[in-house]
Order: C-alpha cells, then structure tokens, then sequence
C-alpha cells in the first residue's frame, strides 16, 4: 500500500471546507485510507495529519506525539486514528505554544488553545471514546480538529507579529544561541 499521499498548501480549496462526517467505518475502502495515513505518519514521524490535508473530505484524522527537535516536551505516543470527534467541553483558559503545519510549510505561529479539551471520537475499530487531553496533547487534537472544520492555525494568531519563518524560529525559539559581542 502507497504512503506517497500529496499534501495540499494553504489555498487549496479544500483546506477551507468542513469535512464530512464517517459514515462507515468499517467499509474496507475507509479502513484502507487509515492504514495508508497511519503508515504515512509512522513514515513521516509526524506529530499528525487531519484527512482534509490529504484530499480526503472527512471528519479524521491521524494523532501521534513524540519528542523531537521541534517539541522536546511532547509525550511518546503512537499514532492513533480520530474519527468523527467533538470536543464536550473545554477550559476557560488557554495558553499559547508554537505550532506548525504540513500545509504551511516554512512558517510558525504562537497560537492561543485551550489548556484541557474533554472530547469524544471513534477508533479505528469504531469504539466510542470520551477522554481529557492536557497540555500538548490538547494542543495537537485542536490543531487537527481545525484542519475538519476548514481552519489553518494562522487563523487563530493573535498578531502578525506572532508569525515567524521555520529558519528564523529554529534560531531565534528552537535553538537561541548566547548573544556574544559580534551578535550586536
């Protein structure tokens, strides 16, 4: 099976559509485009992908966390499927972390997401699931919930000012350096 899927770029028409809702997640055609995004992930070794990104206009999408160079603090979890979620409730409060997006490549933002989320989804088998998500595993459920519902994470910045480029981020965030006298 092809993990070779195209990603689409902001202006993609279909990136600014809500997506559908699953029907049938047992159909062999569904679970076959799951295996293909689940492997496409693992290939990758992305944080996720929503299907929407893919050319795909339902309501899924891929989860997984690890720590990297980017995110040294996420969690270590393998990739799992989300299907058709909601969020229940949320926190009144929301903090902002840099974010980035397979479909803006180049460019980061501080974006402002709620610090807890209490969703419900279906899995891959189709189990119902209601769960709470903290902190960075909140922030990338909300990311790729908003990627279902026809929105981009530089919808919420807050400020231009809040945008960077991934060059300019990985020096200035990712990887400051001391400031010597030559820097002045």
């Amino acid at each position: 099976m092809s993990t070779d899927f195209f990603i689409h770029q902001l202006g993609h028409p279909l990136l600014r559509q809500k997506a559908e809702p699953v029907e049938s997640i047992e159909d062999s055609a569904f679970q076959q485009q799951l295996d293909a995004l689940l492997a496409f992930v693992i290939d990758k070794g992305g944080m996720g992908i929503a299907a929407p990104q893919v050319g795909i206009s339902q309501r899924f999408f891929i989860l997984s966390s690890h720590p990297n160079d980017r995110y040294p603090y996420a969690p270590d979890v393998p990739p799992f499927a989300v299907i058709n979620p909601e969020i229940l409730a949320h926190s009144d409060t929301t903090s902002k972390d840099w974010e980035g997006c397979l479909s803006l490549p180049g460019i980061r933002g501080l974006v402002p997401r709620y610090e807890w989320i209490d969703v419900r989804y279906q899995t891959y088998a189709g189990e119902t699931v209601e769960t709470r998500y903290e902190g960075f595993m909140a922030r990338v459920f909300q990311h790729e919930l908003d990627h279902l519902n026809g929105h981009v994470f530089i919808d919420r910045v807050e400020s231009n000012l809040e945008l960077m480029m991934e060059q300019e981020w990985q020096k200035q965030i990712a990887h400051p350096r001391q400031k010597s006298h030559s820097d002045h």
